[in-house]
């Protein structure tokens, strides 16, 4: 019989405001729109709103192969996947026998029990906890699908006979999930930190549905896949545009990142609007009625998604992206002149 060393509750302890260190370092993804353009930092919530039919599998798996320290300190990974099904549950579990790093899974199939989907989450934060302050670890948590979890509390609400919100999901659906979302951060005077990255997908495309829309509210960002990038053939297929990490700036710089960093990401987020903003008028005035200078606009927007945002199945470190944005950018300047 197995004894365990000692015993916490599932449902967490909140962190004290005060005791809250504020989250500034930087985690590398692998990912080029994400460590360039919204840097992920450690103590932060930053989730991957995805709709049906786009690659979120597949960034999740490169994401559990990819995500690491910069100075190569201590990073586990805890991976919590909701209602599988069994094609999905395989998918996974391959990349996990593959796993080099250290981790931690946590797995509730589709058939399983509905209230297993509300309780995979809290079990797998519990041991990010503890992993994070009281082994002193930097732990990043994973988890997909937060839709699948709030279709499940949905079902327990309706079943419970309480009254339905917004959709038919239970009204106390915000402080269900802020209950969860809130277990990331880091706190004075420990070295561990919990860092989380949920997938969402959005029913019906809709960014505005009640999942989507309460997760944007507590959460500091979020990361927008585009079903128009996709079918273009590129990976991933971020929309770096309404994609947002509001702890960037804490993230990158001189002694996180590189010194250029700032300067690089804004230039490249300048430029790839207005060119976004010129399609518009393409489709309108055809691109021959066009100004020169707008067409030099039109193909940084065609080569920043094709060099830029499109990577593949390569990894790029932090170094290998500022550059490949410098290049982009010196590209445009000298075709411009």
């Amino acid at each position: 019989m197995f004894i365990p060393e000692f015993r916490q509750p599932v449902i967490g302890s909140p962190i004290n405001p005060v005791a809250r260190a504020h989250p500034e370092e930087f985690i590398e993804t692998g990912f080029s729109t994400i460590d360039g353009l919204n840097t992920l930092v450690k103590g932060q919530k930053l989730p991957i709103f995805t709709c049906a039919g786009l690659p979120a599998r597949e960034m999740t798996e490169q994401l559990l192969h990819q995500a690491r320290l910069p100075d190569g300190g201590p990073f586990v990974l805890v991976f919590v996947a909701l209602g599988l099904t069994h094609f999905e549950y395989q998918f996974y579990r391959q990349t996990l026998e593959h796993m080099q790093s250290r981790f931690v899974a946590f797995v509730n199939l589709a058939d399983d029990p509905v209230v297993e989907r509300l309780l995979a989450p809290r079990l797998a934060l519990t041991v990010a906890e503890d992993l994070a302050f009281r082994q002193e670890m930097d732990v990043l948590v994973i988890i997909t699908d937060m839709t699948n979890y709030s279709d499940a509390l949905r079902e327990i609400s309706t079943a419970r006979e309480e009254l339905p919100g917004r959709r038919g999901y239970p009204g106390h659906m915000y402080s269900d999930l802020a209950s969860l979302y809130e277990r990331a951060g880091r706190i004075h005077g420990r070295k561990g930190s919990v860092t989380l990255l949920p997938t969402v997908t959005m029913p019906e495309d809709d960014i505005t549905h009640p999942i989507p829309d309460l997760t944007g509210y507590i959460t500091e960002g979020q990361l927008v896949l585009s079903r128009e990038l996709h079918q273009k053939g590129i990976y991933p297929p971020i929309d770096v545009l309404p994609s947002l990490s509001r702890l960037m700036q804490h993230g990158i710089g001189k002694e996180q990142t590189r010194s250029d960093h700032r300067d690089l990401s804004n230039q490249l987020y300048r430029t790839y609007a207005k060119g976004c903003d010129l399609r518009r008028l393409e489709a309108v005035v055809g691109r021959d009625g066009m100004l020169a200078e707008d067409r030099k606009l039109l193909d940084f927007a065609d080569r920043f998604e094709a060099g830029f945002v499109h990577q593949g199945s390569k990894r790029r470190s932090i170094v290998e992206t500022l550059d490949t944005a410098q290049d982009l950018l010196d590209d445009f300047r000298e075709v411009a002149r």
